[in-house]
């Protein structure tokens, strides 16, 4: 019995609770392309580079509170800097929309259009980031480090392996759980909430009604600008700020969104999930687990590893091409 709880809290430091609090930050990702694709009908290929932008508003902030002596412990203090972000993205992704997308939108040209359009943003803005804050890594998480150490539990239990949950992974869950919560309840209980599900689901019946277009854009760009920073901090927080990382989180974001079901937020949350375990789960080496559930004439002497973790993000293409070959509609029958 003890060596299966040794081996539990292995799986548990290493596989659940990663896979928990990486699907929190895919699935607030993932909201803003579905959210995007659902109202504006395009997609957003400068997602990722949005996350990085805000997240380095945030950052920003956060060392300037930091200098000052400022500080929430034991809790980070980028939360403090998180409005901050949050309103720097929102200007940057509003006015981008009314200087290019919105131009295009009138033209009514083929999504597609939009996507390319999307694309040569989302250059600028990577490089637009690299250039502020360089390109290497940045961190900026302080605060309590752990809600309970290894050592710690170790000493509760007796156990010889310890369990560990960062603060930065508690607190990615928490607020998912919360914007995911207050998105919903937008979106099902307030007028304008309404009036972006109608402009989504037939925009010509939703003008005929009297809702204004521009004000459903407007709100659309806002909560996405939300999401996107709110996620990107947190990821930052859980990991290190890298601006090319974002670059690559592209894909796994938009895995999970096409997993899901494009335009479904329900779809968004479990795709983003359904990547993250899928991630984990293939890269990470069971030899340990193994040699604890295994008698020792058939522990393995490999790592047990289906594949190294610096091809994780194969994993989110591989499922990505499935899906799409099997079921275009994902998994809560988003839109093809």
């Amino acid at each position: 019995m003890t060596d299966f709880l040794n081996a539990l809290v292995v799986l548990a430091n290493f596989v659940l609770i990663p896979g928990v609090a990486y699907g929190s930050q895919l699935a607030l990702g993932a909201l803003g392309v579905t959210l995007i694709f659902a109202v504006l009908r395009f997609t957003n290929i400068a997602h990722g580079d949005t996350m990085a932008f805000g997240a380095m508003i945030t950052i920003f902030v956060t060392w300037a509170l930091q200098a000052a002596g400022v500080s929430i412990a034991p809790l980070p203090t980028a939360l403090l800097g998180l409005p901050v972000g949050i309103a720097a993205t929102a200007a940057l992704v509003y006015g981008t929309d009314r200087l290019i997308y919105r131009f295009y939108r009138q033209q009514k040209v083929a999504p597609v259009m939009l996507l390319i359009v999307s694309i040569g943003i989302m250059f600028i803005m990577n490089g637009l980031v690299r250039f502020i804050i360089g390109p290497d890594d940045q961190r900026f998480a302080d605060g309590e480090r752990f809600i309970i150490s290894a050592r710690d539990f170790k000493v509760m239990t007796g156990l010889d392996e310890g369990l560990a949950i960062r603060t930065t992974q508690g607190l990615t869950v928490v607020t998912a759980v919360l914007v995911v919560a207050a998105l919903f309840w937008f979106l099902n209980r307030t007028r304008m909430g309404k009036s972006m599900r109608a402009y989504s689901d037939n925009e010509d019946l939703a003008l005929l009604s009297g809702i204004n277009p521009e004000k459903v854009v407007a709100v659309t760009w806002l909560i996405v600008a939300a999401l996107a920073t709110i996620a990107g901090v947190l990821y930052g927080l859980d990991k290190s700020f890298k601006p090319f990382t974002y670059f690559q989180l592209l894909l796994p974001v938009f895995a999970a969104a096409i997993v899901g079901g494009l335009g479904s937020p329900l779809g968004a949350i479990a795709g983003g999930f359904v990547i993250a375990f899928s991630e984990v789960t293939i890269t990470y080496a069971f030899k340990k687990v193994l040699e604890y559930l295994l008698p020792e004439a058939l522990e393995p002497s490999g790592l047990v590893q289906l594949m190294a973790t610096d091809y994780k993000f194969a994993v989110s293409f591989a499922i990505l091409v499935i899906v799409l070959l099997i079921k275009p509609t994902g998994l809560f029958g988003g839109k093809a």
